[in-house]
This record gives C-alpha cells, structure tokens and sequence, in this order.
C-alpha cells in the first residue's frame, strides 16, 4: 500500500516564489497547497492539517509573526519562516515564537529542500504509548526523562510539548551532565547549518526549555556566563 505525501503549506503573498517553492518540492514528492495571505494561512491550517508551513513574514493583513504566535497556541506542527530580512532580530523574535528554522531569500533550492527535511526528520508527534529498546536514546534524572527515540520529554510526570530543536538541545545537555557547552558547540551539534555566528539561537531556546521545566533539588540548567551552558546535576 502507498504511504500518503507529507503535505506542506506553502504561504506566500509573491505568487512566483510560491510557485517555485512549490515546485521543488513537489519534485520531491511532497504535497503543497498556497496561500498569500496570513488569514487565509490560520485557514488553510485547519483544513489542510500540513505536516510542515513555509511561512513568509511580510505578508499583507496579519503577518507571518502573528500567524505563528497563533499557530503555537495550539500546535506544534513545525514552520519554517522565509524573509529577505536577515537581522539578527528577525531571527531571535521569530526563533521565540516558536519557529523552528528561518530561511533567507534568495535561497538555493537544495538548501531549501535540505532544510525541510531535516526539520521534518527531528519533528515525529508523540505517543501516548512507546516499547523501550537498547537502542533507545533516552536520559533520564528524578521528575524528568528525556527521550530522543520518539521525541518526548516527561517533566513532573506530564508529558511536555517541546519542538524539536528545544528537545534536542535539552538532549544534547543532559546526555552529559556536568559538562559546560559554549553557544559555538551547541549549535555544531544541533543544527545541520551554519548559523554565521548567531549565537543567541542557542540563548532563546535555552529560555524557551527554561519556562516549560524548572530547577530541580537534583538538577538544574546552568548559566556560565561569557561561556554557555551546562546541565548541572548534584550528587
């Protein structure tokens, strides 16, 4: 039996780079619908349910920002946001909004494509119910288990939502505890792409992990500042 396309909702208020997004990955084997504005986008959402949202920011009426505040409040579908606009603050507020990843235009094709299936790699919804495995990458402390095998995290005995990225830094951090990363490391080993040097990536997802989980008697993410950060656990 065939295995239905991955859609991807492509929202974009210039019809010609719509489209060529489109066709790439429609070359790829993934299923696209457009939209050009950002009411039309929350709608589409809904109806469409896409697997991932390639979301403009400069679009008329509501903005790409204010699509994805919307969009978070109820789902954890990843977006990737386009602009032409490359300053560091368009990254970091985009970046705190819950975007997964932030593309510039003009982009390459390849890149474009790379960069949506490694966000759709990281992002699997997570179950209720899973089998462990000696295979499993899983850390686990007192009131927290970290589980990067089917991309979960359980806090206090509730399972957390956490995007991708977050769950892979928080990851990255208490698979080795104790152990100070600076901001340089971090993104090495979380994102498949250079940042060119954006280290405060790393800061707004740290505060992003922080506000979902707190400090622990036993454990707790620590600032080293001028530095980076470590997963300081007490014995």
């Amino acid at each position: 039996m065939a295995t239905s396309k991955q859609k991807i909702l492509i929202v974009d208020d210039d019809d010609n780079i719509a489209e060529l997004i489109s066709l790439y990955l429609t070359k790829e084997c993934y299923e696209t619908r457009i939209v050009g504005d950002g009411e039309a986008a929350l709608a589409a959402f809904d109806t469409y349910q896409p697997n991932l949202i390639l979301l403009d920011l400069m679009l008329p009426g509501i903005d790409g920002y204010q699509v994805c505040r919307e969009i978070r409040t109820r789902s954890q579908t990843p977006i990737i946001m386009l602009s032409a606009k490359g300053e560091v603050f368009d990254k970091v507020l985009g970046l705190e909004l819950g975007a997964d990843d932030y593309i510039e235009k003009p982009f390459d094709s390849k890149e474009l494509v790379a960069r949506v299936k490694a966000v759709l790699r990281r992002y699997r919804p997570q179950s209720s119910t899973s089998v462990k495995t000696a295979n499993d990458k899983i850390v686990e402390y007192p009131d927290l288990v970290i589980n990067l095998t089917n991309y979960s995290v359980t806090y206090m005995g509730k399972q957390i939502e956490m995007p991708p990225k977050e769950l892979e830094l928080l990851y990255c951090i208490a698979s080795s505890p104790n152990r100070v990363f600076n901001r340089e490391q971090l993104l090495e080993k979380i994102w498949d792409y250079d940042y060119k040097g954006d280290t405060r990536t790393i800061d707004v997802h740290i505060k992003r992990i922080r506000e979902k989980i707190h400090d622990h008697a036993n454990w707790k993410i620590t600032t080293i500042w001028g530095v980076g950060y470590k997963f300081e656990v007490t014995e």
